[in-house]
């Protein structure tokens, strides 16, 4: 998992989930790329995210708040109101007074319009809302609302994230393509932070590389080299292609890009008939042969 962070707060809770998203660097773990501390202007509004994360199947804004509380209890997540922590409301150390639950929802809604007016909306935005223990003391979560879009998860460690991504990797298809992060890193203002197009495969998206994308980008040389090193690849492979011999019908007659002659066709499929027949008739005469003169 690639991770860029822009304007850190260094709080607690943002330091867990940037040393959890970090700390995936193996094969088995989630991968993808995510940005911690963005915004997205959209219809004249500026919606700031805690981190959003794309996946090579998904697109997950993830809201992070740190809960104080050193006896614990059950944190209870009802559809409207205060979230409450043994019936009191719970203390959340987060970016604003909102609940989670209205401030996941204002931002995917605002990301998936933004993303479908650039041609993604057939992409789905995911909430989470990161809960972040500022104690060591015993919490569960108690969750009423019921959204197949939107998830409490708590962030006591990092391995419920991890199953979270790994269960969206399980769910869904490939959908995001490196030039879609692309787009979306560009139109967000964080051109700066987009990664080259070399880590992106690495990481799962699919190709191809729209390098242009990458231009006016600190990424624009790596972009450069990887279209220069593919084109190499592309020409090294169709040297070692089969290559017809001079006196193939293909050769003797070969297709005119922008330019319909039927007479070439009609002699290409000629001669290619005229091939056959003379092959064919060359086996049959062995064959009759054998069956004359052979032995027995």
């Amino acid at each position: 998992m690639l991770v860029q962070v822009q304007n850190s707060t260094d709080s607690v809770a943002e330091r867990a989930l940037v040393d959890w998203l970090g700390g995936w660097e193996e094969v088995s773990g989630p991968h993808g790329v995510a940005t911690v501390n963005c915004a997205l202007v959209h219809h004249d509004g500026t919606y700031e995210f805690d981190a959003v994360v794309w996946t090579p199947t998904s697109c997950v804004v993830i809201d992070v708040a740190g809960l104080r509380s050193e006896r614990g209890g059950t944190l209870q997540v009802p559809l409207t109101g205060d979230w409450t922590l043994n019936g009191v409301r719970a203390e959340l150390v987060a970016t604003d007074d909102r609940s989670l639950l209205e401030r996941s929802r204002e931002h995917t809604f605002a990301l998936q319009s933004w993303l479908a007016a650039r041609g993604l909306g057939q992409r789905a935005v995911h909430g989470v809302a990161l809960i972040v223990p500022l104690q060591r003391a015993p919490i569960q979560i108690e969750q009423k609302v019921h959204d197949p879009s939107f998830d409490v998860i708590l962030g006591d460690d990092g391995d419920r994230l991890r199953h979270y991504f790994g269960v969206l990797a399980e769910r869904e298809s490939h959908r995001w393509t490196a030039n879609d992060v692309a787009v979306a890193f560009r139109g967000m203002g964080m051109l700066p932070y987009l990664p080259a197009p070399q880590l992106l495969l690495e990481e799962g998206f699919l190709g191809p590389i729209d390098v242009t994308l990458w231009h006016g980008g600190p990424a624009q040389a790596e972009a450069e080299q990887y279209a220069e090193d593919l084109a190499l690849a592309e020409r090294a492979a169709a040297g070692r292609r089969f290559r017809t011999p001079w006196y193939s019908p293909w050769r003797l007659y070969p297709r005119e890009v922008g330019d319909i002659d039927f007479g070439r066709a009609i002699m290409r499929a000629a001669f290619a008939l005229g091939m056959f027949v003379a092959v064919a008739w060359m086996l049959w005469f062995v064959i009759a042969a054998f069956l004359s003169y052979g032995p027995g």
